[in-house]
């Protein structure tokens, strides 16, 4: 019965990289972003243990500080990538920020566009009018396909 405690003392570093690759794989089942932190802790305690002989309770302390560290750093300087503007689901939305031109003439705000090869019903923004075949740009997409846009 007393193998196991006997086989983790006399290698301490595989019990750390096991402990580490448990981690690890939550972590990948999961994806939470907090288990990365403690697997790469405990790889760092079992290397350290190579280089210094701790005691067990020392190994556990060592293990929780590079636990804490880790966590913060990570946190703090690895940030996600910021999200794109771009939505799978929001195909309209990536029209955003394009230019195009007027196909008509606005009467008032209504008129149409012609931006990205289609053509679009649009508001404009701002004075008016605009003459078609006039430069205007999409600064926003409103309910269903309608683009709200601004001249120039």
């Amino acid at each position: 019965m007393n193998e196991l405690p006997d086989l983790i003392a006399a290698h301490p570093l595989w019990a750390w990289m096991a402990l580490g690759a448990a981690f690890l794989a939550i972590e990948v089942a999961t994806g939470s972003g907090w288990l990365l932190w403690p697997a790469g802790a405990a790889a760092l305690t079992g290397l350290a243990l190579l280089v210094l002989p701790l005691s067990a309770p020392a190994a556990i302390a060592l293990f929780a500080i590079l636990t804490i560290i880790a966590t913060y750093l990570g946190r703090r300087f690895l940030r996600g990538a910021p999200a794109s503007r771009s939505d799978v689901n929001e195909p309209l939305s990536r029209l955003v920020g394009h230019r195009g031109e007027a196909a008509t003439t606005f009467e008032g705000e209504d008129g149409r566009v012609f931006v990205d090869g289609k053509e679009w019903s649009a508001v404009l923004e701002g004075p008016g009018p605009v003459a078609a075949g006039a430069k205007v740009e999409v600064v926003a997409v409103l309910g269903g396909a309608r683009l709200r846009v601004r001249a120039g």
